[in-house]
């Protein structure tokens, strides 16, 4: 039974939603610029081929894509398809993101999240962002900025440390601590015995992606830094038997360090405490 009332639930959920929306619009901008080393705020949005400045009107998250069929009003350009996908996805994301946070909240508290559960939820709807952007850019430049990554620790850690003085518990704390400092390690450690296979932007990928699953709990952690090898490794075997890759590709592992995470977020708990309960064990 959810502590927090349901139209209140579904109400935090649409606006995350919108929100989305619109930030999902940035992170198009970001993915495309940032790893050219242009400026994020100038010049203003123009079409890919014209370089004809695209105003207000034209410039509304997924409806204008969809209005003016995916072409410039000015030159008739065609306009990727990616910048909707990635307006919707984020939108998506976002809402998703916070159900199962709301919903983790209140399994294990009979009180309204309040102000501790808004920051938990605003740290990873953050973290969706950003998962956003690093997936993207890695995929298309196998790199992972340090102007995203190294930020975010410092945003995580003091949403984290917010949320528990506000509601005075910092069990969670502890766990995004040992998350952290343990994934770090065991990448760090990889990246030196491996330095073709790891590198060390996945190294402080792993450190940030260790805090968020650690704050999501044990189980998240365990089965969140699993997956990441699981499902990256089935991919890579998959290519590798489809011939669409050779053992001397490079296939970028920050996507799935991303996805892996998630999974361990969404439904790493639950997963564990199945696995326990096959040996008679129990997660409390």
């Amino acid at each position: 039974m959810l502590a927090l009332d349901p139209y209140a639930f579904w109400a935090v959920v649409t606006v995350a939603v919108f929100a989305g929306l619109l930030i999902g619009s940035f992170l198009n901008v970001v993915v495309y610029r940032l790893p050219a080393g242009l400026s994020l705020s100038t010049p203003p949005s123009a079409c890919p081929i014209c370089r004809t400045p695209i105003r207000a009107y034209d410039n509304v998250p997924l409806i204008s894509w969809i209005l003016l069929r995916g072409r410039c009003r000015h030159c008739g350009g065609s306009i990727s398809a990616r910048y909707p996908l990635v307006e919707a996805g984020t939108a998506a994301f976002f809402g998703l993101v916070a159900i199962v946070t709301l919903a983790n909240f209140t399994r294990s508290s009979s009180a309204s999240p309040g102000l501790s559960g808004t920051l938990v939820l605003l740290a990873y709807l953050y973290f969706a962002a950003i998962s956003v952007v690093l997936g993207l850019i890695d995929l298309d430049t196998h790199r992972l900025p340090n102007q995203i990554v190294l930020p975010a620790y410092a945003v995580a850690a003091v949403l984290f440390v917010s949320a528990s003085l506000v509601d005075g518990h910092f069990d969670s704390l502890l766990r995004a601590g040992v998350g952290m400092v343990g994934m770090f390690l065991a990448y760090f450690a990889m990246a030196i015995a491996y330095p073709g296979g790891m590198g060390f932007g996945d190294v402080k990928l792993a450190g940030l992606v260790g805090m968020f699953l650690g704050w999501a709990g044990w189980g998240a952690l365990i089965v969140g830094a699993f997956s990441a090898f699981l499902l990256g490794g089935l991919v890579a075997i998959t290519l590798l038997l489809l011939r669409k890759a050779t053992r001397k590709s490079g296939i970028p592992f920050g996507p799935w360090i991303i996805i892996g995470a998630w999974t361990g977020v969404g439904a790493g708990n639950a997963v564990f405490a199945s696995y326990l309960t096959i040996f008679g064990l129990s997660a409390a």
